[in-house]
């Protein structure tokens, strides 16, 4: 019986210690939120590649939490709209921080 109880409270102290960190915090996602991130990065990496006007290399991508923001340095402002209005478009962008520049 002692057996049982131990292994009963070992098992939930492990299930709520997994549970605490798989939790969301303002500053830090969850393992969901960082999959559903990172496919976002990428759709709009992918858009941008294909964006002839645009170079990929000149524009970085980052999301936290369905929020892209893009910097770098690009040749011209219809660059930057142009970047913009790409990344709004991806499945699952709640908002875009430009921190583009101009060169």
């Amino acid at each position: 019986m002692k057996n049982l109880t131990f292994t009963s409270t070992l098992v939930a102290a492990l299930f709520f210690t997994t549970l605490t960190g798989c939790a969301s915090t303002q500053k830090q996602e969850s393992t969901g939120q960082y999959v559903d991130d990172t496919v976002i990065t990428t759709a709009v990496k992918a858009a941008i590649l294909n964006e002839p006007s645009l170079k990929v290399s000149e524009i970085n991508v980052e999301t936290f939490k369905g929020t892209v923001q893009l910097s770098g340095f690009v040749r011209s402002a219809d660059n930057i709209s142009t970047a913009i209005r790409l990344a709004r478009g991806v499945n699952g962008v709640t908002a875009v921080k430009n921190d583009m520049r101009l060169k």
